[in-house]
């Protein structure tokens, strides 16, 4: 009797689960697996033709593609001229919101807006802000200084959207740092103040190390993010000029949704895949290896 039950439990589970587990199976493992097979063939959808089958031939090419070794450059710039400015900013910005402060819920609630707006629209204004007779070179001519056209320059495109990446994202780590702060204990800080530490001595004796946890988070997923930037390219750039704004994820959507070279897009995919895993346990094994010197 009390094996029937627990079927019927089991049974009874399964069944609420199964929407999500058919929608999950079809819309999630499928394409996977199915994209992890086509990075092994030479497939064009509009051909009419079956995937043909050639091995390891798509991965060799990639690392013989000169675009794509300029993609990776291109990414590689991003991930590191965004992450640790956005997160600095996120953090100093965390402990002057977790002061008690004059509308404070108004600073809150603005520093988080641009992260709940869409891209395509932010990235759309941030096109008009960085026209030759935008926002951005009439304020500079107010200084004495020449404008120029950001996102026709080669120099200065990829720079020019990271700066609104950074805007644009910021406030979404510093709520995740908020939450954080709000974590650790005020005791702690009690007993500080007891001892005389100062707010300096405090923020990185107990701050900081208390953070790590949020720490790991934050670092992961904006690097994960920024190895995947897209929406801004395709809105601003299109990945010019000359390819100075191209990236890895905007030359995986060239490479199969312009070219309709599909295996060879899916094999750009699998190999941004394991980029994105390596910094990813690195981030994560150096950040815990400093926890473990802490301790």
């Amino acid at each position: 009797m009390m094996k029937s039950v627990g079927l019927k439990q089991r049974l009874n589970i399964l069944f609420f689960l199964s929407p999500w587990l058919v929608s999950f199976t079809l819309f999630t493992l499928y394409p996977i697996g199915y994209s992890f097979y086509l990075s092994f063939t030479k497939y064009n959808p509009i051909s009419g033709q079956a995937p043909r089958f050639i091995g390891l031939q798509n991965y060799l090419a990639i690392f013989s593609d000169d675009r794509f070794w300029l993609a990776l450059k291109n990414t590689l710039f991003f991930v590191v001229g965004t992450v640790p400015i956005t997160t600095t900013i996120a953090v100093v910005l965390a402990v002057f919101l977790n002061e008690k402060i004059k509308f404070r819920s108004f600073f809150r609630a603005a520093y988080f807006m641009p992260a709940v707006t869409s891209i395509v629209v932010i990235a759309t204004i941030f096109i008009y802000i960085y026209s030759p007779f935008g926002v951005l070179n009439s304020l500079l001519s107010l200084f004495g200084v020449q404008g120029r056209n950001w996102l026709l320059d080669c120099h200065f495109a990829l720079p020019a959207i990271m700066a609104m990446d950074i805007w644009e994202s910021f406030g979404y780590y510093t709520i995740l740092f908020l939450a954080g702060l709000q974590s650790i204990p005020e005791e702690l800080y009690e007993a500080a103040n007891i001892d005389g530490a100062t707010g300096t001595q405090q923020f990185f004796r107990i701050t900081i190390p208390l953070l790590r946890p949020t720490f790991i988070f934050v670092l992961v997923i904006n690097t994960i993010r920024s190895f995947q930037v897209f929406s801004e390219i395709f809105v601003m750039t299109q990945g010019g000029p000359i390819g100075a704004t191209t990236t890895l994820v905007y030359y995986l959507y060239n490479m199969g949704f312009q070219k309709f070279r599909m295996g060879y897009a899916s094999a750009l995919a699998y190999v941004l895949f394991a980029i994105i895993l390596i910094f990813s346990l690195l981030q994560m094994k150096v950040l815990r290896y400093g926890e473990r010197i802490y301790d």
